[in-house]
Order: structure tokens, then sequence, then C-alpha cells
């Protein structure tokens, strides 16, 4: 029964330190951070364009399969910038906290 006491003794008195900057205040973190969010944006309406003019070209060519492709596109490029929009809050205030 010591044992145990003597573990539970020595979880006690593990300590709890302060969160940290790993990046010590680093601007190239935020840099690569900054470049990645707009790459990720910038690629979601590129291919949301695209994906506009797939739907156009399955319609007019009487090609069914490229108009649903395009579709399904569509909505994967909007999803793809509503995961992007919601990250970057979560990103700032990760990184708020850290700071």
């Amino acid at each position: 029964m010591s044992t145990t006491v003597h573990v539970v003794q020595m979880l006690a008195d593990i300590r709890n330190p302060a969160p940290a900057d790993p990046t010590n205040g680093s601007k190239g973190a935020d840099l690569l951070l900054s470049y990645a969010k707009w790459g990720a944006l910038i690629a979601c309406a590129v291919a949301a364009v695209v994906s506009g003019g797939l739907m156009g070209i399955g319609h007019l060519s009487n090609r069914p399969d490229s108009a649903e492709k395009g579709k399904r596109s569509l909505v994967w490029s909007l999803g793809g910038v509503i995961v992007t929009a919601c990250a970057i809050p979560v990103v700032n205030t990760v990184f708020g906290a850290a700071a």
C-alpha cells in the first residue's frame, strides 16, 4: 500500500508549466501561416471558377457527366472556403493565447 501512496504523491508533485511561444516571437511562423491561408483561399476561388466553366461546357456540349463533375467541384470548393474561413479565427485564437 505504501507503494501506491508513493506513486500518487509523485504524480501530485508534477508541476504544470505556463504556455510558452515555441517560435520565440519570430515572425516567420506568422508569415508561413498567412501564405498558407491566402494560398488556400486562392486555390478554392480558382476551383470555383473552373467548376463553373466545366458546368457551362458540359451543358453546352451535351455532356451531362462533365456538368455533374462541375457541380460537385463547385460544392467542394465552397466547402473548402468555409473550412478555411473557419480555421483562420481558430489559428489566430490559438496563436494569440500563446503570446
